[in-house]
């Protein structure tokens, strides 16, 4: 018996499906970062976007210092040869190997921990009634129901992750 899928229902699977890739994608390229990269590095993040027409996966790497030109070069060998070795990624794709920068984002449990009492610029989704759709605060970390605390003049403040745009490091010029 045929069942009819209406243009609309196809476009919302296709979509989730290739959410799901996306993902594995991203889970998988950390893990294997996360194993080959030399022990004074971190992995900070991996992003598979399309921009532009073209795909990029873009790994975020630090070290206490910072991190270099000769870093990133050395890094995008090591991951690139391995990537080229497991070959899972079956789209062209660029590889970009880079530093989070000064404003980094913060989007794990362990960037909350690591940065704890720093100034922090955050977006959220919706306005807040007291604090608006953005604003600066003093990072307080996690509660624990892992919510992120903030210090907003001599308030304490918790938003749910999933209200939460996002969060940079803020940079006072």
């Amino acid at each position: 018996m045929f069942c009819p899928i209406s243009l609309m229902d196809f476009i919302r699977v296709i979509k989730k499906e290739e959410k799901f890739y996306v993902k594995k994608i991203e889970q998988m390229t950390e893990e294997l970062v996360q194993r080959v990269i030399p022990n004074e590095y971190e992995m900070v993040d991996v992003e598979y976007v399309k921009e532009a027409g073209e795909m990029y996966l873009r790994i975020l790497i630090d070290k206490d210092g910072g991190m270099t030109i000769d870093d990133c070069v050395e890094l995008s060998g090591i991951i690139g040869s391995e990537l080229d070795k497991k070959d899972y990624i079956k789209d062209a794709y660029n590889l970009e190997i880079s530093s989070p920068g000064l404003d980094r984002t913060l989007k794990k449990d362990r960037d909350f921990v690591r940065e704890k009492g720093k100034d922090v610029e955050v977006k959220l989704f919706k306005k807040d009634d007291n604090y608006g759709k953005e604003f600066v605060a003093v990072l307080e970390g996690l509660d624990e129901n892992g919510s992120v605390v903030f210090r907003i003049d001599d308030n304490l403040v918790a938003f749910d992750k999933k209200e939460i745009a996002k969060i940079n490091l803020y940079l006072e010029f």
